[in-house]
């Protein structure tokens, strides 16, 4: 018999709706075999081992699923299927092989073979904490970029490695299981080639744009592929404007904008690295001639910029998540409502705020909040034209609100 988790009176409502955690202070008591028979025991007597497939029940008795047990973690138990233990364990090898080939069959529909996507999302691909990017070069070579976050999936990372493999044919295949939050389930951190050892940077194209990628040494997983489509979208707006393009990173949304036909951009960064990279970007374009780059803190340069009387015609705010938990919003509000009160008074007239947020505790009720409040107290009115998230690579798993953190708004202000 494999264990039996049994959660609290009532705390099976979210799981029903496909909510894929439970957290320690939800489980009532746990049984598993032992030497003794089966026993009963709470989460802390029990002595199951992290990393063993569970089975989980509400306090009733009623079946919800299988998921991998680690008790390191506040969220104790990951879900991986709605099916009984003994039908996942049969054939690990195959049951991942279909998870990964679902994944890729639904990227299909909307991309080519040419081009870079997030092949795997975590919990909304139901392979709770694994990441995949796949990068296509112009040489057409696939690389994938792989992060085990997770020790529900780390368990199994032989069986996932080779449905990859399988499936997907890739080039290369470099493991960035480097995120801090690693360690609070229990593992070491791990960046390096799994195979193969092939080249560190890369030349991606997205939307007919050269990019690029660091695969080893850029942040996160190399390249940020959930703004490609919002990023097609902008450049279709920014002919014979000038665009100042803030917290760019590698430049994407700038070198959409030249694609677009920006007459001038500028593109912002606090770091050296990424300004080198950008730099290395506008040459692979030719765009020597209409983008530049700029090191410079975006709080201070935007400053600098009201009280210089600089105007721009478009502005892109693409910054990472000012927070990363629910305790410090107050404190991301001011920041993101500094950016965007000062980048709407550095506006022509009519002139768009493309503005971002990716961090998922800052959420649309707050972000759509705090554009209106930048809005009143730079003396604006905002009329919001689109509004975007994450592309079709990044599903939203209904019932896992976690899935959909991306705010892309389309502004023009008035």
């Amino acid at each position: 018999m494999y264990t039996r988790v049994f959660l609290n009176k009532k705390e099976e409502a979210e799981l029903k709706q496909g909510f894929p955690w439970i957290f320690d202070n939800e489980i009532s008591h746990v049984k598993y075999d032992s030497k003794n028979g089966v026993e009963q025991k709470s989460l802390s007597e029990c002595t199951v081992e992290d990393g063993s497939v569970v089975e989980v029940f509400a306090n009733g008795g009623a079946f919800l699923g299988s998921g991998v047990i680690n008790r390191k973690s506040k969220i104790t138990v990951r879900m991986i299927g709605i099916e009984h233990a003994d039908q996942i364990m049969a054939d690990p090898q195959g049951f991942y092989e279909a998870r990964i080939q679902a994944a890729y069959d639904l990227r299909k529909l909307h991309y080519n073979i040419k081009d870079s996507y997030r092949l795997v999302y975590g919990e909304a691909d139901f392979i709770p904490g694994l990441i995949v990017e796949r990068f296509c070069d112009v040489n057409k070579n696939v690389y994938l970029v792989i992060q085990f976050s997770t020790l529900s999936c780390e368990v199994f990372r032989k069986e996932i490695l080779h449905a990859l493999r399988k499936i997907i044919k890739p080039y290369g295949i470099y493991e960035k299981s480097d995120a801090p939050s690693r360690e609070k389930e229990g593992l070491s951190l791990r960046s390096c080639w799994e195979g193969e050892v092939r080249e560190e940077k890369i030349v991606i194209r997205e939307n007919d744009v050269l990019i690029e990628v660091d695969l080893a040494n850029g942040q996160k997983t190399g390249y940020f592929l959930d703004q490609k489509d919002n990023r097609r979208y902008v450049a279709g707006l920014c002919e014979g404007k000038r665009v100042l393009d803030t917290f760019t990173h590698t430049g994407a949304f700038g070198l959409n904008a030249v694609k677009g036909g920006a007459k001038e951009v500028i593109s912002v960064d606090i770091s050296p690295e990424a300004v080198e990279l950008v730099n290395k970007n506008i040459a692979l374009n030719k765009a020597e001639g209409k983008m530049k780059a700029v090191c410079a803190d975006v709080f201070d340069l935007l400053k600098e910029y009201e009280k210089s009387g600089e105007k721009f015609d478009l502005i892109i705010l693409d910054p990472p998540a000012f927070t990363k938990t629910a305790k410090n919003i107050e404190k991301a509000y001011g920041g993101y409502k500094e950016i965007n009160l000062r980048a709407m008074r550095l506006l022509n007239p009519n002139g768009i705020l493309v503005t971002c947020s990716c961090s998922y505790f800052f959420d649309s009720e707050h972000f759509y909040g705090m554009v209106m409040k930048a809005a009143e107290d730079s003396k604006k009115r905002v009329q919001v034209l689109a509004k975007f998230g994450a592309g079709p690579d990044h599903p939203v798993l209904l019932g896992y609100p976690k899935s959909e953190y991306l705010k892309c708004a389309v502004c023009r202000v008035v």
